[in-house]
């Protein structure tokens, strides 16, 4: 499935707009990588721990979005998104979002 930040996909014609698509992850930070995150506190430079679960997270709220316009009979998705959040104390929220739509090739 394509999957664009733009608004349209070049040599393509949308042919119908299915709806909003979306896909959820929530992840929470284990005790270990919050003990990391407050040493990197006090000496600065980046959570790597942190910055995998996040990358994993994005990973899978695509997939998860992608299933979700596939069920709706999009074969792509534009103008995609991430927003992220917190959850309680120590958990984060990342969802990925778009417009699916069926296109086909411009003749």
């Amino acid at each position: 499935m394509l999957v664009v930040t733009t608004e349209g996909l070049a040599g393509k014609r949308i042919t119908e707009v299915k709806g909003t698509c979306c896909g959820v992850v929530v992840r929470a930070r284990g005790l270990g990588g919050d003990i990391m995150a407050s040493l990197k506190g006090l000496v600065g430079g980046e959570v790597k721990q942190y910055t995998s679960m996040l990358e994993d997270a994005r990973k899978e709220a695509i997939d998860r979005m992608v299933e979700n316009a596939a069920s709706m009979g999009a074969n792509a998705i534009v103008m995609m998104r991430f927003d992220s959040g917190e959850v309680g104390q120590n958990m984060s929220e990342i969802i990925a979002y778009g417009t699916a739509v069926t296109t086909e090739d411009d003749k």
